[in-house]
């Protein structure tokens, strides 16, 4: 058996798209495509305003810029997240405030937040691991009351729910992904969801390297110049195309990886009740978009010997983040206490192969075989 952890599924519009947008003669971003996938965004989900961008960390960049973060502002985010999150706030000279994970999964532990909050916070960033809900509610009560700015990481959680609202859609901002490991795809890829109406007008200028183009091309404006700081963010009309023809079968999509995410859980699910492994745990405020599938090992030499076991069989997984307040980078500048949840997860959690393509008589397979190993 040959199982790879991750394999981009196409739906087999992306290159008759790709086509459709060369022979428009614009393909430089912000064409018919890129207008598309604004609007199947809007129309769906009810986002206010949505950017695409070339990946979600232009996307959480554009986002420290849009909520002013200055040098010596501090952004509270968990540590058990990718850099971006981090990376992108740091740009622009914060202070990270690292919190811990919750107990029951890798998500930000919202009772944890008011306890680092200072004069000097400016914002929250919450990462919805693996599609699921962080607990909103107690978060934007939090914001509100100290008059904090609130950032959705929901990169992993396309088409995914925190009590019925869209998440990405909660916070004043909201960033997505569409990397090659995501639900749906663009190679590389993200987008901006603008939540807030004071920040609308200004992200589109940030999209375009700082100036007022979009309004000039409206017909707002007689002529455009610079008007504010910005880069580079869009994608080329290349990229949309591609992102749109996955677009259209998102349902298609998510219902094929919800059937192998249940599988998993249903051929895993007595080796938790034995206490040998935990499964992803969602708490009953949040839907499950079935991004990835993970198991927490008892510690990390078993979770090391169990990725040899399987890599052995032709299976390929992978473990996840490594705490980011102990990561080369940041280790000399964290000055908190230890985060043991952030800690348990970077040494235990290994994420199973799972993308559209992936057989569901493949999963009863990997289920076997992990439950052999533990068996053994």
């Amino acid at each position: 058996m040959n199982v790879p952890f991750n394999k981009p599924f196409l739906t087999g519009k992306e290159t008759t798209y790709i086509e459709q947008a060369v022979k428009t003669g614009k393909i430089s971003g912000n064409g018919v495509f890129t207008q598309k996938c604004h609007s199947f965004f809007e129309q769906k989900f009810q986002f206010k305003k949505v950017l695409l961008t070339t990946s979600c960390t232009d996307a959480l960049e554009m986002a420290a810029i849009l909520l002013d973060i200055q040098a010596g502002d501090e952004v509270i985010m968990p540590s058990y997240t990718f850099v971006s999150t981090a990376n992108a706030f740091v740009l622009r000279g914060a202070k990270i405030v690292f919190a811990d994970s919750s107990p029951q999964n890798p998500n930000i532990d919202a009772t944890k937040i008011e306890s680092l909050i200072s004069n000097k916070t400016k914002a929250i960033v919450v990462v919805h691991y693996a599609g699921i809900a962080c607990d909103m509610d107690v978060i934007m009560k939090l914001a509100d009351k100290h008059g904090l700015y609130v950032v959705e990481d929901a990169a992993q959680a396309i088409d995914s729910f925190y009590r019925g609202k869209t998440l990405g859609s909660i916070g004043h901002l909201g960033t997505f992904s569409f990397h090659e490991t995501k639900n749906i795809i663009s190679g590389e890829g993200g987008m901006l969801v603008v939540n807030d109406e004071r920040f609308i007008q200004r992200a589109e200028i940030i999209w375009e390297k700082g100036t007022n183009r979009s309004a000039f091309w409206r017909g707002e404006v007689d002529k455009y110049g610079w008007v504010d700081i910005g880069s580079s963010f869009l994608p080329s009309e290349i990229i949309a195309a591609f992102l749109y023809a996955q677009l259209e079968n998102l349902t298609k999509i998510q219902a094929k990886r919800k059937i192998l995410w249940d599988k998993y859980y249903e051929q895993l699910k007595p080796l938790q009740e034995l206490g040998l492994i935990q499964l992803p745990h969602i708490p009953p405020y949040a839907t499950n978009n079935a991004h990835l599938f993970y198991i927490i090992c008892q510690n990390i030499e078993e979770r090391n010997i169990l990725i040899d076991f399987l890599q052995s069989k032709g299976i390929y997984t992978v473990f996840h983040y490594l705490s980011l307040h102990k990561s080369p980078y940041y280790i000399d500048k964290y000055e908190g206490p230890e985060l043991k949840n952030s800690d348990m997860y970077t040494d235990n959690l290994l994420r199973l192969p799972m993308y559209y393509d992936l057989e569901v008589e493949q999963v009863e397979q990997i289920g076997k075989l992990i439950t052999l190993f533990y068996k053994q």
